[in-house]
């Protein structure tokens, strides 16, 4: 498989960076210039790692044609999704790389300023980025650009990139209403200062493709998912794991072939990216990992992160523990928002008490599923649509466990006694292949 973004050992010095070819992305993008930059990252058909997989190049376009005298590029590190782990690795990997793919951002955009934020308690990552920064303005990379790092609070919205750009600004991390390109950084009544956000990952690919060209990019993965990806793999596998994969690989070479597979007797009951994302049953693990795929089969790529649940996990209070935790880090800003994770969490937690469901528990699941997206300024109601209402569609069974009373002969008995808790990662031992919560 390919493998550019991850080394072997992770790089700690410029000058061992150089040797590997760094600084020679930056230098063709001048050599070039900055429309051309713009339509090579285009040609390349790079897509946001971050989640949304918005291509790039289209992002970089919009900022560069915005007729604003001052415009800003941001990278976004606050790495918050559960069961991801992939933007902190490659911080820790390589960080050279990112702070390159940042210039060459700023360079195409003609950018007044760059900032880099990531959540201060990822206190070794922002160590590796400052003396990336560092190094790089010593050798005279960064020219007159000033580059910022900003370390922001360990809330899951503060990862959104509009309650990031408030946390740049100096403020909470509540989502805006306007979009980055609209509502930018540090404007001011008569003037507009559009930003464009883009992931660590998404950034780091961004040097390789200017030194390689864009047909090499294009060379691996898929058509529409060009390139290879950072994926996480957590749960209930043998091996838990950070890896470099070609885009398109299937989800079972991550489960099987770095997951190492689940324990004897087990078999996988789910797969689920993060907590924005629908489940997929076990007839989806043959499917390829790209952005197409994924959306077919009704779900979602999401950054990456894949969390795997065997089949003794009752899919009702995992749904449970996912929308309690978006329902705390929903910013109240949007009623329907906060009032709809809190009763989904409610319904599911209540179904899968142990006691007799009700048949309105699930009438009021399925309606507050339909609601919990109304006026909201950014995904988060979105996923917790998306992964309930996969609950609800492919998981019928397990609500069966919990929707007639204990007492019926026709009630499937529920034999999963866990507590789940989310997946949100604070470190990880390569050596061990587990995760630290």
């Amino acid at each position: 498989m390919p493998g550019f973004l991850l080394p072997e050992l992770p790089i700690t010095s410029f000058a061992d960076y150089r040797s590997r070819g760094g600084g020679l992305g930056l230098q063709r993008a001048l050599e070039i210039g900055r429309s051309a930059t713009v339509l090579e990252m285009r040609s390349s058909g790079l897509r946001g790692r971050g989640g949304g997989g918005f291509p790039t190049g289209i992002k970089w376009a919009g900022l560069a044609d915005d007729p604003a005298a001052d415009r800003y590029v941001v990278a976004n590190g606050a790495e918050g999704e559960p069961g991801t782990f992939k933007d902190r690795w490659l911080m820790r990997s390589n960080p050279y790389q990112l702070v390159e793919g940042l210039l060459i951002a700023a360079f195409a955009t003609s950018a007044v300023g760059a900032y880099i934020a990531l959540k201060r308690s990822f206190e070794v990552e922002a160590e590796a980025i400052k003396r990336a920064i560092s190094e790089m303005s010593s050798e005279g990379l960064l020219g007159e650009l000033p580059v910022g790092v900003v370390e922001g609070p360990d809330d899951y919205l503060f990862g959104e990139e509009k309650a990031m750009l408030e946390v740049i600004e100096g403020n909470d991390p509540l989502p805006r209403l306007y979009p980055p390109y609209v509502q930018g950084l540090f404007e001011t009544p008569n003037e507009s200062h559009p930003a464009a956000v883009n992931n660590v990952e998404t950034l780091s690919n961004v040097p390789h493709i200017m030194r390689e060209g864009a047909e090499w990019f294009r060379s691996f993965g898929t058509n529409q998912s060009p390139g290879t990806m950072v994926f996480t793999i957590s749960g209930d596998v043998q091996r838990e794991s950070v890896v470099e994969l070609e885009m398109g690989t299937s989800l079972s070479f991550l489960i099987y072939g770095v997951g190492e597979g689940l324990p004897a007797g087990r078999s996988v009951k789910a797969v689920i990216s993060g907590v924005s994302n629908a489940p997929l049953p076990s007839r989806f693990l043959d499917l390829p990992m790209s952005f197409e795929a994924m959306k077919a089969a009704g779900s979602g790529l999401g950054a990456g992160g894949f969390i795997v649940y065997d089949d003794t996990a009752c899919m009702v209070r995992v749904g449970a523990a996912l929308s309690r935790f978006l329902n705390r880090e929903s910013c109240g800003q949007c009623p329907p928002c906060k009032l709809g994770t809190g009763e989904i969490a409610a319904r599911l937690e209540e179904l899968g008490s142990g006691a007799a469901g009700r048949d309105a528990d699930l009438e009021e699941l399925r309606g507050w599923i339909l609601r919990v997206t109304d006026a909201n300024r950014c995904g988060l109601g979105a996923g917790q649509q998306a992964l309930a209402n996969g609950i609800v569609t492919e998981f019928g069974k397990d609500l069966e466990h919990h929707t007639l009373g204990p007492d019926s002969e026709e009630r499937p008995a529920c034999t999963d006694h866990r507590t789940y808790v989310v997946p949100a990662f604070t470190d990880f031992d390569e050596a061990a292949g587990a995760f630290t919560t």
